[in-house]
């Protein structure tokens, strides 16, 4: 499917038109960010492996009964996707405590929680994305009491099922930020919530369930070393790895042959 016009660019992802209105295709790019955009890096590769893993746990998740926006996967970087009204906000669910939680409470880093936090915040990078409560979401019509139930009850579901999925190849689902939107009918007179936006080490801090070294953006934010290496060791227990292609880390150094199964 050919491209259009350029929709909107973000930190880590281009969405583009297509001539179906409904449907747009989403292009990984490479850029690395952390702090808001603070800290940047064009680390190559990146995109093709999020797109990989990314397609693999929206696809799993979908035959699962979870309403996704993925269709398929045009190419090494780019998806065809549903076209969707994106709620203003990440959900964020923590498992263990780590990040921005232990630094506003004082909790240890590596709590493990009695259940699943859930938590929302405000998606505006010009705020640095604000912690916001049900009452903010509600006294501002960014979505209704029964979108927020119907969320809760997906997104908890969701962890769910990558806990499992993550836990079966010896990788600790330690919390996640996952986005949703709406789509439409044709007369525009009913909705459908789906999950939008990826699933991959990106949105994911994801730890080794035995050493607990970080396979995810982690590695990027706190200097922990080649960022490459944790997102193709997560590729690789997923077993998913394409066809042999060289990549680099820009700024970080090595080539690291890396190696895709082919579908």
């Amino acid at each position: 499917m050919n491209k259009g016009k350029k929709l909107y660019e973000g930190k880590a992802k281009i969405l583009y038109e297509t001539k179906d209105k409904n449907i747009i295709i989403q292009h990984f790019k490479d850029d690395a960010t952390a702090f808001n955009n603070l800290k940047k890096a064009s680390v190559e590769g990146k995109g093709v492996l999020n797109n990989r893993i990314s397609e693999y746990i929206l696809t799993n998740l979908s035959q699962c009964g979870i309403k996704t926006h993925f269709i398929k996967r045009l190419n090494m970087r780019e998806q065809l996707i549903k076209k969707a009204e994106i709620f203003p906000i990440e959900f964020i669910v923590r498992n263990i405590a780590t990040g921005s939680l232990t630094k506003r409470l004082g909790i240890p880093e590596g709590t493990v929680l009695e259940k699943p936090l859930l938590e929302y915040c405000f998606k505006k990078d010009e705020l640095n994305d604000p912690l916001i409560s049900k009452e903010h979401i509600f006294s501002f019509d960014w979505a209704t009491e029964k979108e927020i139930q119907i969320i809760d009850r997906m997104t908890l579901r969701i962890n769910d099922l990558l806990i499992g999925m993550f836990r079966g190849i010896g990788i600790k689902l330690v919390d996640f930020k996952i986005e949703y939107g709406k789509t439409w009918n044709k007369d525009r007179r009913e909705s459908e919530i789906i999950l939008a936006d990826e699933i991959s080490p990106d949105t994911c801090r994801l730890w080794d369930s035995k050493t607990e070294k970080k396979l995810d953006k982690d590695r990027f934010r706190k200097d922990l070393g080649n960022i490459i290496q944790g997102y193709q060791e997560v590729a690789r227990r997923l077993g998913i790895m394409p066809e042999e292609t060289n990549i680099s880390e820009v700024n970080f150094g090595k080539t690291i042959p890396l190696k895709f199964k082919k579908k």
